[in-house]
């Protein structure tokens, strides 16, 4: 992203100096890339990798036994952490990489990354605009493009530069230390884009667009001179700042919605669209019917995944699980045979109870309910002061309880959560939220 680094953390271990966690400067990455630098980093990375809590201490002194330079073993620790949580959030090649606190919260999910590279595969050079560390630049150089990777930041961009070279992509990604807003990317071969705009003030997110670093009149203005030209977005973004030529993508990895994107000129195959991955379900609106039904519950309930919801693509679903809504305003679509898992989390319907406490709590203290997980969508109820006015036993089993509102007043539902078997990879959707 195009913010320059923010120090994080406090002092590094025995000898930093004073120096920061994310206090990282271009020397300092360049101290990092050279051989000298290499035991330590392996040292530091295995010594994290096996153990949560290393022993720091013993660590450092062994390090400078063997002759490495104080600075240089501070910065090995630090990527040591660094490079940990990086394997956990982003899999194996995010534990091989360079990083700084905020370059490693901004990267994109790996299955995301190469979602979009596949997109951009066609290109011969594509540019990576507010690059980060380069986990983008990388998913794109596999997919085949030359990359032309740029950050404002100088010390990012040697991270995303040392990457390259550590993923053996020196000759695939070309990275540029520039403000983005002066480039004119037809002048350098590109033909595609990727930006990924500053949506963070510090700690505070921009919720307005223009607000964002670029500002999306820059993005519109970058999508007239290269029209194949994607930009990450909030995934809250109206359906109104959508241009006519353009499509809005909203991507969710396991049932979690992890961003959106906005695809522009040829780029673009529909309006909306949901892509969930890893399994590559696809909707768009093109599989909306010209209506949909709403009616009462059935013996099914889908809870659509996130990506389908805010895509506004719930239709999509009913039409293709041959069901209908509860309400039309509430994303909750049932059926009465048994649906397809791939498009969201499904729950069998044990019993309707009505909207009443105390028919609430005699049907579940019937059935020796414990306990509550309660998931609502249209109605005023506090879940925690609602499971404490139930005043369930505690011994029995934990049951899930849905409440939604449906054309004929609101309802409580008493559901199992179901898991079917799929084709495919057997985590891909459905899991909980």
């Amino acid at each position: 992203m195009c913010l320059g680094w923010l120090p994080q953390g406090g002092p590094l271990p025995n000898g930093g100096g004073g120096r920061q966690a994310g206090g990282v400067t271009p020397e300092d990455v360049a101290l990092l890339r050279s051989a000298a630098a290499a035991d330590a980093l392996r040292a530091a990375t295995e010594a994290y990798a096996d153990d949560a809590e290393p022993d720091l201490f013993g660590l450092t002194e062994r390090l400078r036994a063997e002759g490495h330079d104080p600075v240089l073993v501070a910065l090995a620790l630090t990527q040591g952490r660094l490079r940990r949580r990086a394997a956990v959030r982003l899999g194996p090649r995010g534990g091989r990489l360079l990083w700084t606190q905020e370059t490693l919260e901004q990267a994109t999910r790996p299955e995301v990354a190469a979602h979009r590279a596949t997109r951009l595969a066609g290109f011969a050079r594509v540019a990576d605009l507010c690059c980060g560390a380069g986990a983008d630049a990388l998913a794109l150089a596999d997919a085949g493009p030359q990359v032309l990777a740029v950050d404002r930041d100088p010390t990012v961009a040697a991270l995303a530069a040392a990457n390259a070279a550590a993923e053996g992509h020196s000759g695939r990604i070309t990275v540029r230390t520039a403000d983005v807003t002066t480039l004119r990317l037809a002048g350098l071969g590109c033909e595609a884009a990727y930006v990924d705009p500053a949506r963070r003030a510090g700690a505070h997110r921009r919720q307005q667009p223009e607000t964002w670093s670029p500002p999306w009149s820059w993005i519109a203005d970058l999508a007239r001179e290269v029209p194949a030209t994607v930009a990450k977005v909030a995934p809250g973004i109206p359906h109104s700042l959508i241009p006519p030529d353009a499509e809005g993508e909203w991507v969710s990895v396991r049932g979690e919605l992890k961003e959106a994107a906005i695809w522009h000129g040829p780029l673009a195959t529909a309006r909306r669209r949901a892509t969930l991955l890893p399994a590559g379900t696809v909707l768009t609106d093109a599989d909306l019917p010209p209506s949909v039904a709403v009616g009462a519950v059935e013996g099914w309930l889908v809870e659509p995944d996130d990506a389908i919801i805010r895509a506004g693509l719930v239709g999509a679903v009913a039409q293709r699980l041959a069901g209908h809504l509860l309400d039309r305003h509430i994303a909750y679509v049932t059926t009465e045979t048994e649906p397809d898992a791939r498009f969201g989390a499904v729950f069998e319907v044990l019993e309707e109870i009505p909207f009443a406490l105390k028919r609430m709590r005699a049907v579940l203290r019937a059935r020796g309910v414990g306990d509550v997980v309660v998931k609502k969508r249209g109605v005023g109820v506090a879940p925690e002061e609602l499971r404490r006015r139930l005043a369930l036993g505690g011994d029995g089993p934990i049951a899930t309880l849905v409440l939604t509102r449906t054309e004929g007043g609101p309802l409580a539902l008493l559901v199992a959560r179901y898991d079917p078997p799929r084709s495919g990879d057997p985590a891909a959707l459905g899991t909980p939220r």
